[in-house]
């Protein structure tokens, strides 16, 4: 975790968490499974990452993953020695020996209960990157190859040194033409990212608006950004949060490919945590126009997807307070 600068400088890019360092492995020696097929998510979906290390939160399996999450982000895919490949390699022996074939069964029993597991690329030390199109089809190819292995239903990018919207572009529609319809592709960019329709990441939700499930911007470690409304809002409050969602809503996203991305307790982030009684007060002033701070949309979104947090693993260690409170509320959204 960075701290950030204020919404006119240049911010410190800043992460969801610090993962395990772990061997890359090639995804070409993926044995194929059966085919991926989708679970369904919810009008009003909570998104939850899983943490595939130990870090001091509480560690879990899959199966321990809390039920309130619709859609659970495997945190996180590995870079390989080639660009724009990844591979996924279970952390056994941080995770208790955890196997890979309990995590497989783990994700198809998730499945069969309506939710869905994707893999997250990137975090705060991240190194995939996407900047040609012959990485963009090994990118491509290699989730294909973890989706097909493990079950995954899609892939979460939440790349935080930057991305080129041109290749990543390519490389999530070649995604997509590969599954079929039913990708579950989520996004989580950083506050600085998602200021601007002109920025690479904004400019990458719209680009795949056509196949976006959501897109779970992390509003922490961030420090004070521009509203839609054009004033500054400070960090951990609910004007933040409705404010900044302003922006997405207003700036080419559909209600339901935006959410509210929190941490689930105060060790889950180096700044930026507010109750879950704020993230209700955040999800309620945009879809119903009630429990509003200063700022007040003109307008409401009820179609508003839902919330996401880092991590079910610091959730977990708090109590489960978080999924407690927020995901009956976001399930109970107009």
């Amino acid at each position: 975790m960075k701290a950030a600068l204020t919404a006119t400088a240049v911010l410190a890019t800043a992460g969801l968490a610090i993962p395990a360092a772990t061997a890359a492995t090639s995804a070409e020696t993926a044995r194929p499974t059966a085919p991926v097929t989708p679970a369904a998510v919810p009008a009003h979906a909570v998104t939850g990452y899983w943490q595939n290390f130990n870090n001091g939160a509480t560690v879990q399996t899959l199966a321990q993953v809390q039920d309130q999450y619709d859609i659970i982000a495997v945190a996180f895919a590995d870079a390989t020695g080639t660009p724009g490949q990844v591979a996924f390699n279970l952390d056994s022996a941080g995770l208790g020996g955890y196997t890979v074939d309990q995590f497989k069964a783990d994700v198809a029993a998730k499945q069969a209960a309506g939710k869905s597991v994707i893999i997250s690329i990137g975090g705060e030390r991240g190194t995939v990157a996407i900047n040609d199109a012959a990485s963009a089809t090994a990118f491509a190819d290699s989730v294909y190859g973890l989706m097909r292995e493990y079950g995954f239903d899609g892939v979460d990018i939440d790349l935080e040194n930057g991305l080129n919207s041109t290749y990543m572009t390519q490389a999530l529609k070649s995604l997509a033409s590969k599954t079929g319809p039913g990708l579950v592709l989520t996004m989580a960019p950083q506050t600085i990212d998602m200021q601007s329709t002109s920025g690479e990441y904004f400019k990458t939700a719209l680009n795949v608006k056509d196949i976006l499930t959501v897109v779970n911007m992390q509003y922490y470690n961030s420090g004070s950004m521009l509203g839609c409304d054009g004033k500054v809002y400070s960090q951990g409050s609910v004007d933040f949060l409705t404010a900044l969602a302003c922006i997405q809503l207003e700036g080419g996203l559909d209600p339901s490919q935006v959410g509210i991305g929190v941490p689930a307790s105060p060790s889950g982030a180096g700044s930026g945590y507010v109750a879950p009684s704020v993230v209700n007060n955040a999800l309620d002033c945009l879809t119903k126009g009630t429990n509003c701070g200063s700022f007040k949309p003109s307008k409401t979104y009820p179609g508003l997807r839902g919330a996401m947090t880092w991590s079910t693993n610091w959730d977990a260690t708090a109590g489960n307070a978080w999924s407690n409170a927020v995901g009956p509320h976001v399930h109970g959204l107009p």
